[in-house]
């Protein structure tokens, strides 16, 4: 039964540290996860999962076999196991939620709602501010309308980009209204 521990033992801490040093050239097997599906769940049958819970089984379970007998070695390695592979893939999520890109895109920014800031002139005259809400940020950002000045205070709409830091707006009600006109 030793002999079964260690090699448990042996074959997850070859695969961890072969997944390190790999890891470490670039060449772990890394696929790009950002758009997969289950992306958020844990991974239990992961390889490093299933290594360090291999790996850790074989420790704990060589150790309790030594001192309490095989019944209680087999007990210890599930317990040890499956604790390991449970936090590695708890790790591997959270290490998965760093990789998810929160930029800021201007173009999300179309077809939002916000309120003007500071006055916007009419007929693309010159700059205003607006405030927004894009990617779950109050942002305040430049903008310019197509139509008549947009006083402070009026809620508008985002209908096009301009720069990266400059949006075309209109009045919200307006279009709101209008929608409304046609149905």
């Amino acid at each position: 039964m030793s002999l079964f521990f260690l090699s448990c033992f042996v074959i997850g801490a070859v695969v961890l540290l072969l997944q390190v040093v790999l890891g470490a050239f670039g060449a772990d097997g890394h696929v790009e996860a950002s758009h997969e599906i289950g992306h958020e769940g844990l991974d239990l049958l992961s390889v490093r999962a299933l290594a360090a819970g291999a790996g850790f089984f074989g420790l704990a379970g060589y150790a309790a076999q030594r001192s309490l007998g095989a019944v209680a070695g087999v007990a210890a390695g599930l317990v040890a196991g499956t604790a390991a592979a449970y936090s590695i893939a708890r790790l591997m999520r959270g290490m998965r939620r760093l990789e998810v890109d929160k930029s800021f895109d201007i173009n999300r920014a179309i077809g939002v709602q916000g309120r003007v800031h500071l006055g916007i002139p009419a007929s693309r005259s010159g700059a205003g501010k607006v405030h927004l809400i894009v990617h779950d940020r109050l942002m305040e950002l430049d903008a310019v309308t197509t139509g008549p000045e947009i006083a402070s205070g009026s809620d508008v709409l985002v209908t096009d980009v301009v720069s990266s830091d400059t949006v075309v707006v209109a009045h919200a009600q307006p279009l709101l209204s209008e929608i409304s006109d046609v149905q």
